[in-house]
C-alpha cells in the first residue's frame, strides 16, 4: 500500500501569503475610502458648496424624456449592457466571449426633498444599478425585454446583460460638485468626436491600439468611446451659457459613487467591504502560518 503524497505545504504557504497581502492591501484602501465616505456629510443641493460632496435625491431625466435602454427599450436615466457569444475551444469547453458592450454617458438630474436639482455626469462613476437582468437568445440582439423569471437552464448561444438606473429611484451620489454652464447633448458630442478621430486612423490607432495589431478590438474601441465621452463632457461643462450645478468625476482621485442607497446605508456598505477584506487577509495569514509550520516538520 503506497503512502499518501504529502501536501505541498510551501506552495500552500506562498499562495496564502499572496492572498493575505492582496486582501490586506485592499483592506487599507477600503478603510481609507470608508473614512472618506463616513466623514463627508450629506448636504442639501441648494446649500452645497463646490467641491467633494455627498447628496441624495431622486433620479430623473435631465431633459423632457427618459433614456431608452438599448437592449430592452425600458425607460431609465442610465444604462450599461454587454452582449456575449458562447464559444468552444479545441477541447470542447464552453466559454462566453464579449462581442459588444457600452454604457450611457448622458447626464441625468438628481432632485432632493427640497425640490432643488443638480445634474450628474455618470462617466467613470462606480454605479450600483437598480435593475440588473441577464437573459439568453439565439440572435446577436435580443428579440425583446428580458423574461419575468430567469430559467434554471439557458437556451441560445447569446447572453445579454443589462444594468439600469430607473427613473424616480432614490440615489446617493458622491462626487465633485461644480457650477457649470447649460449642458448640450453629450452623446452627440461624443459621437462627433469619435467621427473626428476616425478621420485620422494613424493617430487613433497610436492612441488606443494597445496590442499593436493594426485594428481596434471591442475593449480598445470601448476605451476610445469612453475617452471621447470624457472629452465631450468636459468641453460641454466648460461652455458658458447658463449656470447649473453638476456632479462629476472628482479631480483629486476621491471615489465617484452612485448607488440606490441612503447615506447611512452607503457608509455601512463600505464598512462591510473593509471588514470582509480584513477577514480574508486574516484567514490568509493563519493558513500561511499553518502551512509553514507543517513544512518545517516535514
Amino acid at each position: 500500500m503506497t503512502a499518501p503524497h504529502p501536501l505541498p505545504y510551501p506552495v500552500i504557504a506562498a499562495a496564502a501569503a499572496v492572498l493575505a497581502l492582496f486582501a490586506l492591501l485592499r483592506f487599507f484602501v477600503r478603510l481609507r475610502r470608508d473614512r472618506l465616505v463616513a466623514d463627508t456629510p450629506a448636504v442639501r443641493i441648494r446649500s452645497a458648496a463646490q467641491g467633494y460632496v455627498k447628496v441624495t435625491g431622486r433620479a430623473v431625466p435631465a431633459g423632457p424624456d427618459a433614456t431608452a435602454a438599448p437592449l430592452s427599450s425600458r425607460p431609465c436615466v442610465w444604462w450599461a449592457y454587454e452582449i456575449a457569444q458562447e464559444q468552444r475551444d479545441s477541447k470542447g469547453n464552453a466559454h462566453w466571449h464579449t462581442v459588444e458592450s457600452a454604457a450611457s454617458v448622458e447626464l441625468f438630474a438628481l432632485v432632493d426633498d427640497d425640490g432643488a436639482r443638480c445634474l450628474v455626469g455618470p462617466v467613470t462613476a462606480e454605479i450600483t444599478p437598480t435593475v440588473r437582468n441577464v437573459w439568453y437568445g439565439a440572435t446577436a440582439r435580443p428579440a425583446g425585454r428580458p423574461p419575468q423569471s430567469n430559467p434554471l437552464l439557458h437556451s441560445g448561444g447569446w447572453r445579454y446583460t443589462e444594468r439600469l438606473l430607473g427613473v424616480g429611484e432614490r440615489l446617493c451620489v458622491m462626487g465633485e460638485l461644480r457650477s457649470h454652464s447649460e449642458l448640450g447633448d453629450v452623446n452627440a458630442g461624443a459621437a462627433a468626436k469619435l467621427h473626428e478621430w476616425k478621420q485620422d486612423q494613424r493617430s487613433l490607432l497610436g492612441r488606443f491600439d494597445l496590442d499593436h495589431d493594426g485594428k481596434l478590438d471591442a475593449a480598445e474601441w470601448e476605451a476610445a468611446r469612453l475617452a471621447a465621452a470624457r472629452e465631450s463632457q468636459t468641453q460641454t461643462l466648460q461652455s458658458a451659457i447658463s449656470r447649473e450645478s453638476v456632479i462629476s468625476e472628482p479631480a483629486n482621485g476621491e471615489p465617484f459613487l452612485i448607488a440606490p442607497l441612503s447615506a447611512s446605508q452607503l457608509e455601512r456598505r463600505e464598512q462591510l467591504f473593509a471588514g470582509l477584506y480584513f477577514l480574508l487577509g486574516l484567514i490568509g495569514v493563519i493558513v500561511c502560518a499553518w502551512a509553514l509550520g507543517h513544512a518545517a516538520l516535514s
